[in-house]
């Protein structure tokens, strides 16, 4: 039987040589939406996955931080991201890739760079007033990019300058942003950017209850392809994420979905990897507005994996 797209396109990416680098906003994302593909790739290309949003910060914590930290039955921020990365160093070394912890703060717990006129003293008592996201609901998992959040969007195209040259002819793998958290977006834009080749994920399991954006995939002609080798251990992999596993499943159960994986039309057929041009003059500015795109988000499903608290 003839390969689909996708596997044509993995296996000419792999057969090359060239890198695979996955842009991973934080401590699972990259085993939730493509542990199944990773634990293929790995054994057969040098495959990276590079973990954005990997720290906390000391308290005082806003309220939708300190809901998460009880939610993951944590009471201190700094002590159970120290966790999350072992964890995450336990499973990546399962799949025989590189890992690397690239050390921004979590959406959750980013304060600002420069607090409001006149806060200083009234954030001890109300912390959302120094934080880039105040909220959860209202702000971070809307599917936007705070304009006072610039400085985080430059860091993440650095990283990925940095970890993937132009001249490398690797390809980058993104999330889409399916279900509006701010990390995961900005985490997009900054691969759409770069210049590189860029294959999205879907996020899992956030898109089992949410729809992408329409508009970001229907400008870059995206098409949609499942993966689905490689998912028999992939809940086992999963459950070695314990501090946030039974907070993204609260039911226990896993299920078994194929990957999602959206790449351009043209490359549904691909030839080897040629060098991805590197960002030109023209490109727009940090903090342009087709940054912050909001996801649309599915109607609320009373089963759908919680999030309430800011689990990532």
């Amino acid at each position: 039987m003839a390969d689909d797209p996708l596997t044509r396109f993995v296996r000419t990416v792999v057969g090359s040589g060239a890198p695979l680098l996955v842009l991973s906003p934080h401590l699972d994302d990259a085993v939730l939406s493509c542990g199944g593909l990773l634990g293929w790739a790995g054994r057969r290309a040098p495959v990276t996955v590079a973990t954005l949003f990997t720290e906390a910060t000391p308290p005082p914590y806003t309220l939708s931080a300190r809901q998460y930290l009880k939610q993951t039955g944590a009471g201190d921020a700094e002590e159970l991201f120290a966790d999350r990365r072992a964890e995450d160093r336990d499973v990546l070394g399962l799949l025989d890739v590189g890992v690397l912890h690239v050390g921004l703060v979590d959406g959750l717990f980013r304060r600002l760079a420069r607090p409001r006129a006149g806060t200083e003293r009234l954030a001890r008592l109300l912390p959302e007033l120094a934080h880039v996201y105040p909220t959860y609901r209202l702000h971070l998992s809307r599917g936007r990019v705070s304009t006072r959040d610039g400085d985080t969007l430059r860091a993440v195209r650095e990283t990925v300058e940095a970890l993937l040259p132009a001249c490398s002819g690797g390809v980058v793998l993104a999330p889409l942003g399916v279900g509006g958290h701010a990390d995961h977006v900005l985490v997009r834009t900054a691969a759409e950017r770069s210049g590189r080749r860029v294959v999205y994920y879907s996020d899992f399991p956030y898109n089992q209850h949410a729809a992408a954006d329409a508009g970001f995939t229907g400008r870059h002609r995206l098409v949609a392809h499942a993966w689905e080798r490689g998912l028999d251990r992939k809940a086992e992999l999963i459950r070695g994420y314990r501090t946030q596993a039974d907070a993204l499943f609260p039911e226990g159960r896993i299920p078994r979905v194929p990957e999602v994986y959206l790449m351009p039309e043209s490359d549904a057929e691909p030839s080897a990897p040629e060098p991805a041009a590197s960002a030109s003059a023209s490109e727009p500015t940090a903090l342009e507005p087709t940054a912050f795109e909001p996801t649309r988000a599915a109607p609320e499903d009373p089963r759908r994996a919680r999030t309430a608290g800011g689990v990532s």
